[in-house]
């Protein structure tokens, strides 16, 4: 199996590549897990990862500078329909546009895009941004990237920005910051998440094993 790790210029690349060399040992896979910014390497793989951190427009511009990059991406991801995996910023390039600093168009694959966050309390006080540490994920529907986590699984997120906008039937799962927070989202061979896989322990270990795993 060929995974091949997009580096849009950030993101925990090392950290993700390890945490999906982990996981395809726990299922007994055979994986090559490649950090790439070759197009080629896309249209040869049988998974595709997109990590991303920091502000949409940089990462947006860092995927978007790779030369045939989205190219590749539309051929293997959309019309050969290989699982694609989207890590925090990565999960909200898939989004029609970021509100961060202004209207940046992302890649358009699901509907909604991705605007500020202003959570409140129950008195209506603010909370802090960014929302920084373990949150525990509500699964809404059931999900092969899901499958096997416990009710009270805890991911690990750090954003300060989310998903506005989604059809409800693409929204796997939520968590709770001051309100309902767009944690899992998908549809045929698209799935992303919002808080990283990598940083999420065993839960996003197991995750990972799942996306691995996974035949859409």
């Amino acid at each position: 199996m060929r995974v091949a790790v997009i580096d849009p210029g950030s993101g925990n690349l090392a950290s993700v590549a390890r945490a999906l060399g982990a996981a395809a040992a726990m299922a007994g896979l055979a994986a090559e897990v490649r950090l790439t910014r070759d197009p080629a390497d896309v249209l040869a793989a049988d998974r595709v990862v997109l990590p991303g951190q920091g502000a949409f427009a940089a990462c947006r511009a860092g995927l978007f500078a790779l030369p045939g990059m989205v190219a590749a991406l539309d051929r293997r991801v959309l019309a050969e329909g290989r699982p694609f995996l989207g890590i925090c910023v990565g999960l909200q390039l898939m989004a029609e546009r970021g509100l961060e600093h202004g209207v940046t168009p992302g890649l358009g694959w699901l509907p909604g895009e991705v605007a500020p966050m202003d959570p409140r309390d129950a008195a209506g006080h603010p909370l802090p941004l960014p929302q920084m540490g373990w949150n525990r994920l509500q699964l809404l529907r059931p999900h092969p990237l899901l499958a096997g986590l416990a009710p009270d699984a805890h991911a690990y997120f750090v954003h300060s920005y989310a998903w506005v906008g989604a059809h409800p039937e693409h929204v796997i799962a939520t968590t709770d910051y001051g309100g309902p927070v767009v944690a899992v989202l998908g549809r045929d061979n698209l799935v992303g998440t919002q808080f990283h896989v990598e940083k999420s322990g065993m839960v996003g270990l197991a995750i990972l094993r799942n996306f691995l795993e996974w035949a859409p």
